[in-house]
């Protein structure tokens, strides 16, 4: 899918200055971008409000759009768009299993369905037998990639990265990384039933 924004802007509520000057980017689809600068500038701020999730205070405007579709003015969970966090975030209260069914509660109808699906999904992340795993006993890669899986499972239009391998060690960030892009695109090529 497509991402295209057009005078994309953040302003603090109350401020005449933006965060950033006015963005206007076209992502053709199966493309990965990167957003880069120094700490502070709006690079998490701009995710947000493309996912919209812009945290209170801020008010976002312009146009994004995907796939030809304008989605500002919908809620995050109609815009369709994943997003995974510096700290891959997974709900302690669920088992690994649950987190990432949690995608899956509009798509897949019926326990068995969604339980075949998340079984595939931690197939593919190399995490068989994991489902019924407390979030807390993961490692961080193992965490990283639950986290990606889950994202996946809930058939986003568009995946943002807001740096989530820069708490993991050299090695490990290069095995998720390569992980998070192999999926990525394997999932906008159809070679593959990748999630």
């Amino acid at each position: 899918m497509s991402l295209d924004l057009t005078r994309l802007r953040v302003t603090p509520a109350g401020s005449p200055a933006p965060l950033f000057a006015p963005l206007t980017l076209c992502v053709p689809a199966g493309e990965i971008v990167t957003v880069m600068g120094p700490s502070g500038i709006g690079k998490s701020t701009l995710l947000d409000a493309i996912g919209g999730h812009l945290a209170h205070g801020f008010v976002a405007s312009g146009s994004v759009t995907l796939n030809g579709r304008e989605v500002m003015a919908l809620p995050a969970e109609a815009r369709r768009i994943g997003i995974l966090f510096q700290d891959a975030l997974l709900f302690s209260h669920l088992s690994v299993g649950d987190n990432l069914a949690f995608g899956l509660a509009h798509s897949v109808r019926g326990r068995a369905a969604r339980r075949a699906a998340v079984a595939e999904a931690l197939a593919h992340a190399g995490m068989e037998g994991f489902a019924d795993r407390d979030p807390a006993t993961l490692s961080g890669g193992q965490r990283a990639r639950a986290a990606l899986m889950r994202a996946l499972l809930a058939a986003p239009q568009a995946l943002l990265l807001d740096e989530p391998f820069s708490k993991l060690d050299t090695a490990l960030r290069d095995e998720v990384r390569s992980f998070v892009f192999a999926h990525v695109r394997a999932r906008h090529s159809g070679v593959d039933g990748n999630p």
